[in-house]
């Protein structure tokens, strides 16, 4: 995840953490131009959703949330999942609730650990 705060990526590069909660990080394997083509829809997606939420405009929201889902999906961070082993998807969930809990819990206090700190 390419920001200003790095957030704590599991083992298996499946997913970062935020606030506690799991967050599906996007397919490894895309292409590192089609990568930034979804990426930069789906910034201008988001922007959309938020200039339609402040004209009050409700369908025009509608469209930009379809835009963003639309983005997220193609980047593997919602839907069918992108990896093969068959491992269940845990995105969204708290990580305490999953098999990841114990990796999370051993992190060193400099990175994020519990619900509610942004580490």
């Amino acid at each position: 995840m390419s920001s200003s705060r790095q957030y704590p990526v599991t083992p298996d590069g499946r997913y970062f953490v935020v606030n506690g909660r799991l967050w599906r990080t996007s397919n490894p394997a895309l292409a590192p131009e089609l990568r930034q083509e979804w990426v930069d829809r789906l910034m201008k997606a988001r922007r959309q959703v938020g200039v339609a939420k402040k004209a009050g405009d409700v369908a025009a929201e509608r469209g930009a949330r379809r835009d963003v889902d639309e983005a997220k999906r193609a980047l593997g961070e919602r839907g069918p999942v992108w990896w093969t082993d068959g491992a269940p998807d845990f995105n969204r969930r708290m990580v305490a609730n999953t098999p990841y809990a114990d990796w999370y819990a051993a992190l060193p206090d400099a990175l994020e650990r519990r619900p509610g700190t942004l580490g």
